[in-house]
């Protein structure tokens, strides 16, 4: 008998969806007891703490603290807005770098070279043309965040099914309806993979950007309690920024599963507009 056997025995009778969210609880919860006992018998205080150090920590002095919330906001408000720019701007460069051959082999490799440049060695330039403030931090996230969306958008529209374009330029549909009803829905997909990236790196971005140049935000109080040698509050705002790319996350998510309905799916090509039978 398979592992996977095993599991499915286990589970029997109920739900899918239940039985994946309770396979995940079990993981954590699990995973919180290991890093409870080690933080709380084995690991040098200095260092580690267990979770219900950080668990009070968390409470008092993150969430009481004033400054720190106030951070956590500002870090919220320059996540969002660089997030926004890379999907406006990704999206907008993608589209016109993949609507043809010649703009996708004249552009795409110069995207593809500035995305494997290492953006933190760019961080004093950065720096320089933007200042100290929110709109570095913001423009780093950005810079993080907008090649994710540019590649996966150019993937999704050069990776369809030829005969998909053979059937609109055979039923007479212009360049425009080959746009709409075959491109951008088969691009859907792989346009939110790109969302999904996106995130992670522009959360990554600001939040290389605070650790670097922030005088009163989540990076300095980051810097400020390593090094004093207090990891509980450093765990706990750990935990809260990993709390905020979670929600984003999220949110993305359920945009994806509301803009890639199963009417879209491949196959079910329809000019006209009405409903395929």
């Amino acid at each position: 008998m398979s592992v996977m056997d095993t599991s499915e025995g286990v589970f029997m009778g109920m739900p899918r969806a239940r039985a994946v969210a309770l396979t995940r609880w079990a993981i954590v919860a699990t995973a919180a007891l290991a890093l409870e006992l080690y933080g709380r018998f084995f690991a040098d205080p200095a260092f580690m703490q267990p979770v219900s150090a950080i668990l009070r920590a968390w409470i008092d002095p993150v969430l009481s603290d004033a400054r720190i919330i106030r951070a956590l906001m500002d870090a919220v408000v320059e996540i969002a807005v660089a997030y926004a720019l890379s999907i406006i701007c990704g999206a907008t460069i993608g589209i016109a770098i993949g609507v043809s051959n010649f703009a996708r082999k004249s552009f795409l490799p110069i995207v593809l070279l500035l995305y494997a440049i290492p953006q933190v060695t760019l961080m004093p330039l950065f720096i320089l043309i933007f200042g100290l403030g929110a709109a570095g931090k913001i423009a780093f996230g950005f810079s993080h965040g907008v090649f994710p969306v540019i590649v996966n958008v150019v993937a999704g529209m050069r990776n369809m099914n030829p005969l998909y374009l053979r059937a609109v330029q055979s039923m007479g549909g212009t360049r425009f309806d080959t746009l709409r009803h075959v491109i951008f829905p088969n691009m859907v997909p792989a346009f939110f993979v790109g969302l999904r990236l996106s995130m992670t790196l522009t959360l990554l971005g600001v939040i290389l950007a605070e650790l670097y140049v922030s005088t009163g935000g989540i990076g300095y109080f980051t810097r400020l309690f390593a090094e004093n040698f207090n990891p509980a509050p450093l765990f706990a705002l750990i935990g809260s920024l990993a709390t905020i790319a979670i929600l984003f996350n999220s949110l993305v998510r359920v945009a994806e599963r509301r803009l890639t309905p199963g009417a879209r799916a491949p196959g079910k090509l329809n000019l006209s507009g009405a409903k395929s039978r």
